[in-house]
């Protein structure tokens, strides 16, 4: 077990931290909130400051100390921005990325787009297939992916009225503007077929599968959810349409909406179909499907909508406001919660099972250089992991009417192996090993592996914080508010030559080059044989665009780049260097990849905010490991927020190999 750091001291995540017996002027605090089934709780002593000193010599100095004093000033403004940037997210998209040379071809879902919960190869349905989805026969029509234990299916295309749909001639999954869409023939009123159409596409992505028993609403002719002429919506006709689908979304119930066009010339009408649970029942933890704690439907509603559904009852102060949240968008690298052995309010220890799919049109496998899953996916699928269940067993629910914001403070991994993530479903086991309450502010240690087909690939432990604005707003960096010029500054007489980025990716046909939303860096500035080991030195500024795609992912009301992207852009840092140096010559088919048995650990002790204007990165090549088939460089690394070393990497490596030589 490796240990963890913090604040300039080793901390043990397997070890208690002392507690020290409350006095009448430091109250213990229990917790009574309680888990979906019944379990006794934990109580949880509350440290006062002299407790935490005699335990832990300065625990939050890093981050109480100093600069960026503004900050707290600035949080209004964030929030004001981030709601303006969200609503500009959520548009329709026109975008579609082709597979890069090498890679899975066909057409890549954008950064954001609507993740079915099901898949399925078939595209066309007869009028037999149509009168088996009447009949409930999702399964046999659309195959054993749309089975899931637990998952009792109730919901009927047409329900209470006449199937009119005699065909559905294509379905395309990202057709149209980007959402989806749907070409069929009916026989009837034009307002059924249109409905029906709508219906089909919400079978089609499976939105039915996280709601158990549920049932299509707005979507009968009792109660129709159409807009249009009333002759499009009542008369009957035979022809063709074409649904487009204009939003999918699981908050607050799951639900399409989409314009169908006709062909014989009757006005187009909005479409809108609802999946909605059964009257009475209940949609929270363990409740929505019995057989799963928590699905695709909370983790969306925990990313940013009601945190009572996600969470339980107890978590209802959390939405709407800047809280705790799994980050959204493409950046939600957490599906499900297949099973957990601890309860609401024991901090002390639990262990839990997740899941997250990983479709081979993922808008990561487009926009990466890495032959397989960018490295920042498998940080970020394992991170969230771990903080869902740390979250969910209640360290905040400690501190009421105090905002606590996470953040992620450090952690270790490895790559076991090297696995074609594609298409496969990642399990995520992980377990909280400890959880240190401060005043207005809290710690967890985790540890992880990620396994596909029960064999493991990756592996890690990892640190969370919850700190309050005020801790938040005097952060001193990795260097305890010290000024820590770069390589570069301290060495302004050495010689650099520059790597233009931005123009090679500009060429379509430059290889090896992350793309499109993966755009980190510009440009690189080289020292050969500079930086702290001599092998080599590396540094890049980028500016912060408020706009920047990721604020709007991470977090929900609470702005900030991921860590792990930050982790991300010194990999392209390298990996540019590699393609730079000839490191390709020879090779029939080079690729990236994450390096296998080489433990890399990082720490964060910052965050960069969309008001901050620039990040700037070091690397030093500490190791440059020839093989026959390719090479592996090794790199330590920084991150600056103007003023302030905030995140630093140890021992991480990039693997360039020629994959035609395996």
């Amino acid at each position: 077990m490796t240990v963890l750091e913090f604040d300039g001291i080793a901390f043990d995540p397997v070890g208690a931290a002392p507690v020290r017996t409350p006095t009448q002027a430091e109250p213990s605090t229990t917790s009574t909130a309680q888990a979906p089934e019944p379990a006794p709780t934990t109580k949880v002593a509350l440290y006062s400051a002299a407790a935490v000193m005699d335990s832990m010599p300065s625990p939050i100095a890093e981050l109480r100390t100093g600069v960026v004093t503004a900050h707290r000033a600035a949080l209004t403004a964030q929030v004001a921005m981030q709601r303006a940037l969200w609503a500009r997210a959520t548009g329709p998209s026109t975008t579609a990325y082709d597979a890069a040379p090498g890679r899975v071809t066909g057409i890549a879902a954008r950064e954001g787009a609507f993740k079915p919960l099901a898949r399925t190869g078939r595209t066309h349905l007869d009028r037999a297939a149509l009168t088996l989805l009447a009949e409930g026969a999702v399964t046999e029509v659309f195959g054993p992916a749309y089975r899931r234990d637990g998952v009792e299916v109730a919901v009927r295309l047409a329900a209470g009225e006449p199937l009119v749909l005699t065909e559905i001639e294509l379905i395309e999954l990202y057709g149209g503007t980007g959402d989806g869409r749907v070409v069929a023939r009916y026989e009837g009123t034009p307002g059924a077929a249109a409905r029906q159409a709508a219906e089909v596409f919400a079978l089609f992505t499976g939105m039915h599968l996280c709601l158990s028993g549920s049932t299509l609403t707005g979507a009968t002719a009792a109660s129709p959810v159409v807009t249009g002429s009333a002759a499009a919506a009542t008369g009957a006709a035979e022809g063709a349409l074409e649904l487009v689908v204009t939003g999918l979304d699981l908050v607050p119930r799951p639900h399409v909406t989409g314009t169908v066009s006709f062909a014989g010339g009757e006005p187009s009408v909005g479409v809108e179909v609802t999946v909605t649970e059964p009257a009475g029942s209940g949609v929270g933890p363990g409740r929505a499907v019995p057989s799963l704690l928590l699905n695709e439907f909370h983790m969306t509603h925990l990313a940013r909508g009601d945190q009572a559904i996600a969470m339980g009852p107890e978590f209802a102060e959390y939405t709407g406001v800047r809280a705790t949240r799994l980050p959204t968008g493409g950046l939600l690298l957490v599906d499900r919660v297949r099973d957990f052995d601890g309860a609401r309010g024991a901090l002390d220890a639990a262990s839990y099972t997740t899941e997250y799919d990983s479709p081979a049109d993922s808008w990561y496998y487009a926009d990466t250089a890495n032959e397989s899953m960018p490295h920042f996916v498998y940080m970020e699928t394992s991170l969230q992991a771990a903080l869902l269940m740390g979250y969910y067993a209640g360290p905040t629910l400690t501190q009421p009417g105090t905002t606590l914001s996470l953040r992620n403070l450090g952690g270790t991994a490895t790559v076991l192996k090297q696995v074609d993530l594609r298409d496969r479903t990642i399990e995520q086991s992980s377990r909280m090993l400890s959880t240190t309450i401060l005043p207005g502010s809290s710690l967890q240690t985790f540890d992880y592996t990620l396994r596909v087909d029960g064999e493991p690939f990756y592996t890690g432990e990892t640190m969370f914080g919850y700190f309050s604005d005020e801790a938040l707003a005097n952060q001193t960096g990795l260097d305890a508010g010290r000024p820590a010029p770069s390589w570069l500054a301290e060495n302004p007489q050495a010689p650099v030559r520059s790597i233009d980025v931005a123009a090679r990716r500009a060429d379509p046909a430059a290889p090896l080059c992350a793309r499109r939303t993966l755009t980190l860096i510009d440009r690189v500035d080289v020292v050969d044989g500079g930086g702290k080991h001599g092998a080599g030195y590396l540094h890049s500024l980028r500016a912060i665009d408020p706009d920047d795609w990721f604020f709007t992912r991470h977090f929900h009301l609470d702005p900030v780049i991921p860590g792990s992207l930050g982790v991300e852009s010194v990999i392209h840092a390298v990996q540019e260097w590699l393609v730079d140096g000839g490191h390709t010559a020879g090779m029939t088919d080079p690729v990236f990849r994450i390096p296998a048995d080489i433990p890399f650990s990082w720490r964060y002790r910052g965050q960069f905010l969309p008001t901050d204007g620039t990040v700037e990165l070091e690397a030093h090549i500490k190791e440059l490991r020839r093989g026959p088939h390719g090479v592996i460089a090794v790199v330590d690394g920084s991150l600056w927020k103007p003023g302030l070393r905030i995140y630093e990497v140890t021992d991480l490596a990039v693997e360039l190999v020629d994959r035609a030589a395996r």
